[in-house]
C-alpha cells in the first residue's frame, strides 16, 4: 500500500471513531468487496460468508473506537474476519485442516504475463486447495497484505507463513496443471 494511501485509511479510520456518517459509508465501499470475496473463498459458501460478514461490519462498528493505531485497521479488519469465520465454520463441524510446514521457501519468479482466462483458471484452482493454503493466498495476493500482516491475521510466525505460502503457491501450481492437461 502506498504511503499516501495509508494515510488516506488512517484518516478514514479516525473518522469512524469520532462516528462520521461519510467516512463509515467510504470505508465500508472501500473494504466489503475484498472482504467478501475473502470470506467466500474461506468458507466456500457463499451464503455463510455473507452471514459472518455481516457479523464482522457489525463487530467493527461496536469496536472501532477500541482500535488503538489506525494504521492496524486492516490486519484487524481480517483477523476479526478470520476469526468469525473459523467460528462458524467449527460450529457446524466444518474443520479448516491446518498444516504447519516448517521447511524455507524460495520463492518462484513471477510471470509477467496474465490474461483473464488464467485469472478464472486460479479463481477455479484456489477453489479446490486447503483451507490453510487457500487463506494465506488470499491474504497474500488477493488482499495484498505483506507477510507480517498475514502473520498477524492468523495468528503465525513469518516464517510459518511463508513456509505455507511457498507451498500453497506449489499446490495451487500443481492444480493448474492438473486441470490444463
Amino acid at each position: 500500500m502506498e504511503r499516501i494511501e495509508q494515510l488516506r485509511q488512517q484518516v478514514l479510520v479516525l473518522k469512524c471513531q469520532t462516528g462520521d456518517r461519510l467516512a463509515w459509508d467510504d470505508l465500508y465501499r472501500q473494504y466489503n468487496p475484498s472482504l467478501g470475496y475473502y470470506l467466500r473463498r474461506l468458507m466456500g459458501n457463499d451464503v455463510l460468508a455473507e452471514d459472518v460478514q455481516q457479523e464482522v461490519w457489525l463487530t467493527v462498528v461496536r469496536n472501532i473506537a477500541r482500535l488503538k493505531s489506525p494504521e492496524a485497521f486492516t490486519v484487524w479488519l481480517y483477523r476479526i474476519a478470520r476469526t468469525r469465520a473459523m467460528d462458524r465454520l467449527q460450529s457446524k463441524t466444518w474443520h479448516a485442516e491446518l498444516i504447519e510446514e516448517t521447511t524455507e521457501p524460495v520463492d518462484a519468479s513471477e510471470d509477467e504475463s496474465f490474461s483473464p482466462e488464467d485469472a478464472a483458471r486460479v479463481h477455479a484452482g484456489l477453489a479446490m486447495l486447503p483451507a490453510a493454503h487457500r487463506e494465506v493466498l488470499l491474504l497474500r495476493f488477493m488482499e495484498d497484505l505483506s507477510y507480517e500482516q498475514v502473520a498477524q491475521v492468523i495468528g503465525s510466525s513469518v516464517g510459518t507463513i511463508r513456509s505455507r505460502i511457498h507451498y500453497a503457491k506449489g499446490a495451487l501450481r500443481r492444480q493448474l496443471e492438473k486441470d490444463h492437461e
